[in-house]
């Protein structure tokens, strides 16, 4: 059953994100729920911009996520999770030693891990069939993977998480990148510690009370 802040009418001061079931606004949901922020989640179909283009009127370039907040849009899932993280144990402050490390791995979720992936995504699936590219998809496949063995090298000295001895939005934003291999059906070549780590994300109960509101399913074709 719907929360309160599912209803057709949640107050107006809630943040409002736009989001597809399994898409890179999944980052944004997560995150939300781990910082115990409410928002009015608005759910579309997979590509807005194709199946729901009144979208455009809040996000021109059609894309998803959009966080709407204090007459703000925001577009882009790990600004959204830097956005959500702040003020919170969430985030890696400027006077704790892992600052730098947490920053490049905010953005290294989405420019290095998710990206090749939409290539992946689009290149097998989303195109249609005359115009689909095997090879981009499996070159991008390879740039995903041999990037990926960054987190393995990340975790060989027996940390839980990735920075600073705790969970931080950094396993948020990088979580998200497996969890969109998983869809794809690419995580197989991952290494254990990968496989661990990503394990442990999707037991905690934010986690899965994101997959929840979401439908527990995703809108990526497969």
């Amino acid at each position: 059953m719907a929360g309160a802040r599912d209803r057709a009418d949640p107050p107006m001061s809630l943040p409002i994100l736009h989001h597809c079931a399994g898409a890179r606004s999944f980052r944004c949901l997560w995150a939300a729920e781990e910082a115990g922020l409410e928002i009015d989640l608005r759910m579309l179909p997979f590509p807005p911009r194709v199946f729901a283009p009144a979208f455009k009127d809040v996000n021109p370039l059609g894309t998803i996520p959009a966080w709407e907040e204090h007459g703000h849009v925001i577009t882009e899932s790990a600004a959204i999770c830097e956005r959500i993280a702040h003020g919170t144990p969430l985030a890696v402050t400027p006077d704790e030693a892992d600052w730098l490390p947490y920053l490049n791995w905010m953005h290294r979720s989405d420019a290095t891990l998710t990206f090749p992936q939409t290539l992946v995504l689009r290149y097998t699936r989303l195109e249609p069939k005359d115009r689909r590219l095997p090879q981009a998809a499996e070159d991008y496949l390879g740039f995903f993977l041999g990037r990926a063995k960054s987190i393995e090298r990340a975790l060989e000295d027996g940390r839980a998480f990735l920075v600073a001895g705790r969970f931080t939005m950094a396993d948020v934003t990088v979580g998200y990148a497996i969890t969109l291999a998983q869809s794809l059906k690419i995580d197989g070549e991952l290494g254990p510690l990968t496989k661990a780590w990503y394990a442990r994300l999707t037991e905690r109960d934010a986690f899965k009370r994101a997959r929840e509101r979401e439908g527990g399913g995703t809108s990526i074709p497969e």
